[in-house]
């Protein structure tokens, strides 16, 4: 069983946000249509301005928030939220970029 504390979750989501800023990132070198590129760096950009607000809430936790509530002496609880957050939401995976701008223009052709 794993209990997080709050500073574990504020973690998880830095690390959420930043693999979600170099998804977008990669994802803008790849297209070459300006609009496309211009709205995937604003969505990189927004990435890297929530975990700035993650690392702001982080900082103002007290001891208590941040002392774990359970015995886990090879902070295994962290490791799980890392290995969460680098596989089930932006992934930490080969993509094929093209895909993206077929699916954008089907979208607003059709």
């Amino acid at each position: 069983m794993y209990d997080f504390t709050a500073d574990d979750v504020f973690e998880m989501a830095k690390q959420l946000e930043r693999n979600g800023a170099k998804f977008y990132q990669e994802a803008a070198q790849h297209t070459g249509n300006p609009e496309y590129k211009k709205l995937l760096q604003m969505l990189s950009d927004m990435e890297i301005e929530h975990e700035k607000i993650f690392i702001k809430l982080r900082s103002e936790l007290s001891g208590n928030e941040k002392s774990s509530t359970v015995f886990d002496p090879q902070n295994e609880s962290v490791l799980y939220l890392r290995a969460l957050a680098d596989t089930k939401v932006f992934f930490e995976k080969e993509i094929d970029f093209s895909s993206i701008e077929k699916r954008a223009q089907s979208r607003y052709t059709g």
